[in-house]
């Protein structure tokens, strides 16, 4: 069986502004058919690779092939093969749902028949078919994002950009924008995606790279990543005051890693209920809550707690 060329394929990839290297040496493949993501804290690099992916930034020295082309020789070439949802929602307020559709898929030189097919076909994937003929303004943040993807899709786009997809939006919001996102995935089309929630990145992501001050951290798919880099559960106890300072070497070899917390003591193990009694007699708590690592744990682990500005 014949291996398929990656759709995007990255080696040794930077980005300098002036003095600053904002992506500083990356490596990364985007299998066909693939989700993919991007994580990281702010200014880890993220939207600098994806703006270099989307060919409106050009690399500063490396290896980047996207559809097997150059973008900064075949940019335009493939930016017409590109669907881009970005960050902020850039409909247009005073045209219809519609027409947002309609208007757009003329600028990708479709006829009026199949711009007028393709929009129907793509307002009833985003479930908007009934607000069809409403104005944008006064739709609420999850239909304006659905409608947003669906615009990204009327060229039939090989590869999704997705930026921070569900920010804003919510729980239930988040979990239709996720579906559709699911589906298309089960098209074949191919998703890339930065997200600040690991949950999302834990249901829609096959594969993610962790990126931190321009490099990537970590890499593989995100159940991968919790069982190499965290423990099965974490003991997660509480204290009405201030949490009490304590080693892992004071559980007898049960727990693998301690995090101290202003009000609370992380225990990193792979058997929680059996550490719960020992970790009462020893500290006391307020409260106990045994739970399975999550890719969060191990984001945080890598990245730390402390903001970056």
């Amino acid at each position: 069986m014949s291996v398929q060329a990656p759709l995007i394929h990255a080696r040794a990839l930077r980005k300098e502004f002036g003095d600053i290297a904002a992506v500083d040496g990356v490596d990364f493949d985007v299998q066909p058919g693939e989700a993919f993501g991007f994580l990281g804290p702010n200014g880890a690099g993220k939207s600098s690779t994806m703006r270099m992916i989307a060919c409106v930034s050009p690399p500063s020295s490396g290896t980047l092939r996207i559809l097997d082309r150059d973008p900064v020789r075949d940019g335009s070439a493939i930016r017409a093969r590109l669907g881009v949802v970005p960050q902020a929602d850039t409909l247009d307020l005073e045209l219809t749902v519609r027409e947002n559709l309609f208007v757009y898929s003329r600028y990708f030189g479709l006829s009026r028949a199949a711009a007028r097919a393709k929009t129907d076909e793509l307002l009833e994937f985003v479930q908007l078919s009934e607000r069809a003929d409403s104005k944008v303004e006064p739709l609420s943040g999850g239909m304006k994002r659905r409608l947003t993807i669906a615009r990204s899709l009327v060229n039939d786009p090989d590869v999704l950009l997705l930026d921070e997809p569900t920010t804003g939006l919510d729980p239930q919001a988040r979990h239709v924008v996720w579906d559709r996102l699911f589906r298309l995935k089960q098209r074949g089309v191919t998703l890339v995606l930065t997200t600040h929630y690991m949950d999302e990145a834990e249901q829609l992501c096959d594969r993610l790279v962790i990126m931190d001050r321009g490099r990537i951290a970590e890499a593989g798919s995100p159940l991968e990543l919790i069982r190499r880099l965290s423990t099965r559960e974490v003991v997660e106890l509480r204290f009405r005051d201030e949490a009490p300072e304590v080693a892992a070497d004071a559980f007898d070899g049960r727990v693998a890693r301690v995090e101290v917390l202003p009000d609370r003591v992380l225990l990193y193990t792979d058997d929680g209920d059996a550490l719960v009694p020992v970790a009462h007699e020893l500290l006391q708590p307020q409260s106990v809550l045994v739970r399975r690592s999550t890719l969060e744990d191990v984001f945080l682990r890598l990245t730390g707690r402390t903001l970056i500005d």
